[in-house]
């Protein structure tokens, strides 16, 4: 298993950073991922407008994970509608 980043980016709406961040948790683990930590990093002016919106909640996880779940969480997480943007980044050891 390869040590993971992964920032995410959830709407302000408390209904919709809910259900983002439990379909996330629970994207992770179906994919055999363990969360090592979580860091509330809070809401955010984002560079650029996303769906509309102009602010967002940031979370930063770090995670341990197979190198082919990636890709695979990657097209899971492109249908999860109640994330704004999200980003996978490779720790070095």
């Amino acid at each position: 298993m390869r040590q993971y980043e992964l920032t995410v980016i959830f709407p302000l709406e408390e209904d919709q950073h809910k259900a983002g961040r439990e379909q996330l948790l629970t994207d992770l683990g179906n994919n055999g991922a363990v969360i090592e930590k979580t860091d509330e990093v809070g809401d955010r002016d984002l560079a650029y407008e996303i769906k509309k919106r102009r602010r967002g909640k940031y979370v930063l996880f770090t995670i341990k994970a197979e190198p082919d779940k990636i890709a695979n969480m990657d097209r899971i997480f492109k249908l999860n509608a109640n994330l704004l943007k999200y980003l996978f980044v490779k720790l070095e050891e």
